[in-house]
């Protein structure tokens, strides 16, 4: 027994080098992708070549897979040119508006431009997608890149191959060139691609309009008390978590879409936060620091002025991961029987970073390295560096669409209130958002039990035990619902899952209209469920979970009581909302 131990040891101690090694080549592998390619462009597109390279037989199907569809394509193109009908062997997505205008089909010569723009490129991505002896999420990263350098070459992007701008040009006799040149040289000036009139609107005056104080304020966050719209109220406040790599006026549009305002005319009491934009002062700022000056202190500042023990809270998209961060920290801290918070709710919020949407390609160690390198020059991330990265994620409808419109077709741009918001970027301070890089998207590590330590607590998310109303959207690309879904595996208390239709902000922005322009499933979620199961029990209602929420939670608010002013003389207000951070640029 012992001579077989003392063999083991050997054999480990023989193969000591060998991992050394191992290590020592990936970390140099890891340096030079960072100095060469350090977002990762063009290393998948290489290894997709080698793929197919040392694949010849399937190399040799796919190319007589596509001659077939070229041939069609081929005689296509004859049978247009010589004037007789032909069904077009290609045809635009249902989502692809490049290519709407008559023009592309009714004219030989721009449909066959279109046709063989699209048979190019969909044969190139169908290739990348299926390349042999690559992984799924090299296949997805090159196929990414590929996607974008293809989606800014289609010839609606230039004006000598772009009908519509042609026409434009001349109807104007060359106006909508003069004014494409200047939209072009203010959208320079801007450093971006502009989605909407900078002009159209101002936070305060049609945005962010419901009346309120801010009560409280630290260096890292504002937190703002509305003023009621109901004689009585709830006696339980609702405090909003929302993400700092936005402004908190998502959820405060204007009357019409406003959140905050649904909740107060639903008889609630409503807190929520509006965090400082960091500098480069702010460089050290950590996760830490936002749980407990953040979320922690935010949740205080309501129960001291509302004078109840408890509160409900609502998290979003990131702040729906500090919320559920903060959540496992305070009851390892107080205990469930002491916790500041009765029940909570979770908007579009990931916790299990696996699998965490079309924002993968831009995860992994080169990439972090890259980005953590650039912050720490700065001491912060640029908020436009994040706009223009999940912008990449829809590129034709997020970029391209604005700059034809605008460059090509001299259009204004349209004053539209959330694609306003979007452009109102945010920075992240280095420390914090180094550390939420590569601890939760890089390691995964929030679903580890006592992986994480924040604010000298160890996060176990198995802790948790208060009741949870989750919502996620159904075409949500930044955070996917069915990752979403994954919550209910690690919480133990009772769970109820809403599925919303539209994307991660229209599918949260979603006030109840007549007639219903959206529509939910909603049902209880077990820890045991997997999504699959879960959809096939929800039923589809008409409308907005909007009112689903509020029959969950109305009953678990407490009794109505006289409402409460935004400010007393016990917590003076600090300055009228929408406060002063939400201000700064």
């Amino acid at each position: 027994m012992n001579t077989r131990r003392g063999t083991e040891v050997g054999a480990n101690h023989k193969l000591a080098p060998v991992q050394m090694a191992d290590q020592a080549l990936r970390q140099l592998h890891v340096q030079w992708e960072s100095m060469v390619d350090p977002m990762g462009v063009f290393a998948p597109l290489v290894h997709a070549q080698l793929g197919w390279w040392s694949h010849p037989q399937e190399l040799a199907e796919s190319m007589v897979g596509f001659s077939g569809q070229l041939w069609a394509l081929q005689w296509h193109s004859l049978r247009r040119m010589i004037g007789a009908p032909s069904i077009d062997p290609v045809r635009p997505h249902e989502d692809d508006t490049r290519f709407n205008d008559p023009v592309w089909h009714d004219s030989a010569t721009w449909d066959l431009v279109k046709s063989w723009y699209l048979m190019t490129t969909r044969h190139t991505q169908d290739m990348l997608y299926t390349t042999p002896g690559l992984s799924s999420a090299e296949r997805r990263r090159a196929a990414f890149w590929w996607r974008n350098w293809l989606n800014a070459v289609a010839p609606t992007n230039f004006l000598m191959t772009n009908p519509v701008a042609l026409r434009k040009a001349a109807e104007t006799l060359g106006g909508s060139l003069h004014t494409g040149w200047q939209n072009f040289v203010d959208d320079m000036q801007a450093g971006m691609v502009r989605m909407s009139d900078p002009d159209g609107f101002q936070v305060g005056g049609n945005l962010a309009t419901t009346p309120g104080e801010v009560v409280f304020r630290n260096a890292l966050v504002e937190v703002i008390h509305y003023a009621p719209t109901r004689n009585r109220v709830r006696a339980r406040p609702v405090v909003i978590i929302t993400p700092w790599i936005n402004k908190f006026y998502i959820l405060d549009l204007n009357e019409r879409k406003s959140m905050v305002r649904y909740l107060l005319d639903q008889g609630l009491d409503v807190y929520i936060t509006s965090w400082k934009n960091p500098g480069a002062d702010q460089r050290d700022v950590s996760f830490d620091d936002y749980i407990v000056d953040g979320v922690h202190a935010t949740i205080e500042a309501a129960r001291a002025q509302s004078g109840q023990p408890t509160v409900h809270a609502v998290g979003y998209c990131i702040g729906g991961t500090a919320l559920s961060t903060y959540m496992a920290w305070a009851n390892r801290r107080f205990g469930a029987d002491a916790m500041p918070v009765a029940d909570w709710t979770l908007l579009t919020t990931l916790v299990d970073f696996r699998k965490p949407g079309d924002i993968e390609v831009f995860v992994d160690e080169a990439s972090v390295n890259f980005i953590t390198s650039g912050m720490a020059r700065k001491g912060y991330l640029d908020g436009g560096q994040m706009a223009s990265a999940f912008r990449l994620l829809r590129s034709n409808s997020l970029i391209w669409h604005f700059a034809v419109q605008s460059w090509l077709y001299g259009e204004k741009l349209p004053a539209f209130d959330v694609l306003f918001w979007n452009m109102d970027t945010t920075r992240m301070p280095y420390r914090m958002h180094s550390w939420y890089l590569r601890e939760l998207y890089l390691h995964n590590r929030l679903i580890e039990p006592n992986a994480l330590t924040v604010a000298g607590e160890p996060i176990d998310l198995n802790q948790i035990a208060q009741p949870m109303y989750v919502v996620s959207a159904e075409d949500d690309h930044i955070a996917p619902w069915q990752q979403t879904f994954r919550i209910v595996h690690f919480v133990t208390a009772e769970k109820r899952f809403v599925l919303s239709s539209s994307g991660h902000i229209l599918g949260i922005v979603n006030p109840p209209t007549k007639p219903a322009k959206r529509r939910y499933w909603a049902e209880t979620a077990h820890r045991a469920d997997r999504w699959e199961a879960w959809r096939e029990r929800a039923t589809p209602t008409d409308g907005s979970w909007w009112d689903d929420w509020m029959r969950w939670l109305k009953p678990r608010s407490g009794a109505l009581v006289r409402a409460r002013p935004a400010a007393d003389a016990a917590h003076p207000s600090l300055a009228p909302a929408p406060g002063l951070y939400v201000q700064e640029h």
